[in-house]
C-alpha cells in the first residue's frame, strides 16, 4: 500500500518523544492515571481533537476515547490501557519512569506493555487529522486492565452507544505485529472459608478452614487432569494448554499447629477456551462450594464460604466472518495469525458488537519484568502500519 501521506512537520512529535512523555507518569494500577490523561487531552487537542473522559466512580481514575474523521460506520478503532504493573522488588539498570535508549532498544515501565502503542496511535494524529479520511479512527485510552480488564467497560459501553460500529478494533497489546485472532477468557476469585476452631485432639468436633479449603483445591487438580485429558475441541486445540484450567495462586489461614482453622482466604481463577462459558466454570465452582459447606454445617452450623469475583475477563473468539483480521493483516503485510491464553481488553469490545482483534508492536514476553523494553525499530513499526491505516481509511 503507497504511502500517500507525508511524515509530521518539525513541531510534530515523534512515538519515542510521545513514549517518553507518557512512560514518566508513574501510572501503576494503585496510583491515578488522571494526569496522563490530562496531558493526552491537551495533546490531541492541540490537533483539534475532542476528546471525551469518563472518570470512574471514585473520579480518581478515568478512561478517554475520541475520533478523527467523519461518525460513519466501518472505521478503526485503536486501543490501549494506561496503567501498568508495579516495580517493586524489580531490580532496574535505570529508573522505570524515565525512558531511556540503550543500543536501539527503549527502557522504561509500560515501554512495551503498552504504552508504546499509545505512543504510535498518538505519533499519527498530526497525518490522520489531514488525511482526507472517508472512515473514523477511534482512539481508545482505558484504566486498570493490569488488574482484571474492568476500567475499560463503562468507556466500550459509551462507545458502543454513541458511535458507529467499526470494521475493526485493534487492542495494541504487545504481539510482535502477529494478528491475535482469539484468546482465553478468565473469571477470578477470592474464597473465605469461615470454620469452627477445636483442639486438634478433637479435630472431628472442629471444622479445620484450612482443610476445607484443600477440598476445593482438590477439585481444582481433578478439574485440571480431566480437563487435560479430555480431547480437545477444535477451538481449544489452538491454545497452548488446549483446554480449560484452575489456578489457586495465593492461600492463607490459621492461627496454631494444634488449632482447627477457624478461617482461609485462598484466590482461585479460570482461563477457559472461547467455545466454554465462563458462566458455566462459575456454577461448577459454587456447585463444589455447596457441597463443601454443606458438610462443614452437618459439624457447626455458623461455619461457611463466602465468594467474592474479582474479576471476569471475556473471551475473544474468532471471528468466522474474520472482518478485523482481514483488515489488521493487510497493514502487516502478512496473513498468519494466532491465539493466545492470556486474556485483553478485546474481549469486551467483541462483547459489545464489534469485530476485534489484538495487534502490536513488541514482545509480551519482557513484559512485567525489571529492564522492560521496546526496540526502536519495533516502534517505528507500529507508527507504519497505522500510518498505513490511515492510507487505508482514505
Amino acid at each position: 500500500m503507497p504511502d500517500i501521506f507525508p511524515r509530521p512537520g518539525p513541531a510534530a512529535m515523534t512515538a519515542q518523544e510521545i513514549l517518553a512523555r507518557l512512560v514518566a507518569f508513574p501510572t501503576v494500577s494503585e496510583s491515578s492515571n488522571l494526569a496522563l490523561l490530562d496531558w493526552v487531552a491537551g495533546y490531541l487537542a492541540g490537533y483539534g481533537v475532542e476528546s471525551h473522559l469518563l472518570p470512574n466512580a471514585t473520579g480518581e481514575k478515568a478512561s478517554l476515547f475520541a475520533v478523527i474523521g467523519p461518525r460513519v460506520a466501518g472505521g478503526v478503532a485503536l486501543s490501549g490501557h494506561t496503567d501498568v504493573v508495579p516495580i517493586k522488588g524489580q531490580a532496574w539498570s535505570s529508573d522505570p519512569f524515565v525512558l531511556t535508549e540503550r543500543d536501539g532498544k527503549l527502557f522504561g515501565r509500560g515501554a512495551v506493555d503498552m504504552k508504546g502503542f499509545l505512543a504510535t496511535m498518538l505519533a499519527i494524529v498530526p497525518q490522520a487529522v489531514r488525511a482526507p479520511l472517508k472512515r473514523p479512527i477511534y482512539l481508545a485510552f482505558s484504566h486498570d486492565e493490569e488488574i482484571g480488564c474492568e476500567g475499560c467497560i463503562d468507556m466500550v459501553q459509551q462507545m458502543a452507544r454513541d458511535l458507529p460500529v467499526p470494521q475493526a478494533v485493534i487492542v495494541g497489546e504487545p504481539s510482535n505485529l502477529r494478528v491475535i485472532e482469539a484468546h482465553k477468557g478468565s473469571i477470578a476469585f477470592r474464597l473465605h472459608v469461615t470454620g469452627h476452631s477445636v483442639h486438634s485432639s478433637l479435630l472431628h468436633t472442629g471444622v479445620s478452614a484450612i482443610m476445607e479449603a484443600a477440598e476445593l483445591i482438590h477439585w481444582a487438580n481433578e478439574t485440571n487432569t480431566a480437563n487435560r485429558a479430555a480431547p480437545p475441541s477444535a477451538v481449544a486445540a489452538a491454545f497452548n494448554p488446549p483446554w480449560t484450567t484452575v489456578h489457586v495462586g495465593t492461600i492463607a489461614g490459621g492461627t496454631a499447629n494444634n488449632i482447627t482453622a477457624a478461617e482461609c482466604h485462598f484466590a482461585l481463577d479460570f482461563r477457559v477456551v472461547p467455545d466454554e462459558r465462563l458462566e458455566d466454570w462459575d456454577a461448577r465452582m459454587r456447585a463444589e462450594v455447596a457441597q463443601v459447606v454443606a458438610r462443614m454445617r452437618a459439624i457447626e452450623p455458623a461455619t461457611g464460604i463466602e465468594i467474592e469475583q474479582v474479576f471476569r475477563v471475556p473471551p475473544l473468539a474468532s471471528d468466522p466472518a474474520r472482518r478485523a483480521a482481514r483488515l489488521t493483516a493487510r497493514l502487516t503485510g502478512s496473513d498468519a495469525t494466532d491465539v493466545v491464553s492470556f486474556g485483553t481488553e478485546a474481549g469486551h469490545f467483541q462483547a459489545a458488537g464489534w469485530p476485534t482483534v489484538v495487534c502490536g508492536p513488541g514482545d509480551i514476553a519482557r513484559a512485567h519484568k525489571a529492564d522492560e523494553f521496546i526496540a526502536v525499530d519495533e516502534l517505528e513499526a507500529g507508527v507504519a502500519l497505522l500510518r498505513r491505516l490511515i492510507a487505508e481509511l482514505s
